[in-house]
């Protein structure tokens, strides 16, 4: 298990994860050799699958201990893996948020905007990961 990541700050998720899931895609054509995400994204299937059962693993044990700080850290560690297998299976993160929009109440939903959408300045940072 990791240690906490110390002066974490609140920052925007749906952000993040646009920048993180862009530069995994970026991954998929980097040397495994010198990129742990293409190592995942290139290696062996198995090993990828292991690795998201022990960030899981992990994170129920810091839930267990309730660590606060902890379970940010292992609930980081799971979802990078996760969206890495997306990545390799070509399951896209429009893809997820629509699965996860159709289980929302329709009461609850809100329009979505897609990545040209965004404002210029998001989408130059998306460029630049």
């Amino acid at each position: 298990m990791g240690e906490a990541t110390p002066d974490v700050q609140p920052g925007n998720l749906g952000h993040t994860l646009e920048l993180l899931t862009g530069v995994i895609h970026e991954r998929s054509t980097a040397d495994p050799a010198t990129s742990y995400t293409a190592k995942l994204l290139k290696g062996n299937l198995d090993q990828l699958l292991k690795k998201i059962g022990e960030e899981g693993t992990e994170l129920v044990m810091a839930v267990k201990d309730q660590s606060h700080d902890h379970i940010r850290y292992e609930a980081a560690d799971l979802l990078y893996h996760l969206l890495v297998v997306l990545e390799r299976t070509g399951v896209s993160a429009d893809e997820l948020a629509g699965e996860l929009d159709a289980r929302m109440p329709q009461a609850y939903r809100k329009p979505r905007a897609s990545a040209t959408d965004l404002p210029a300045e998001t989408q130059d940072q998306r460029r630049q990961v």
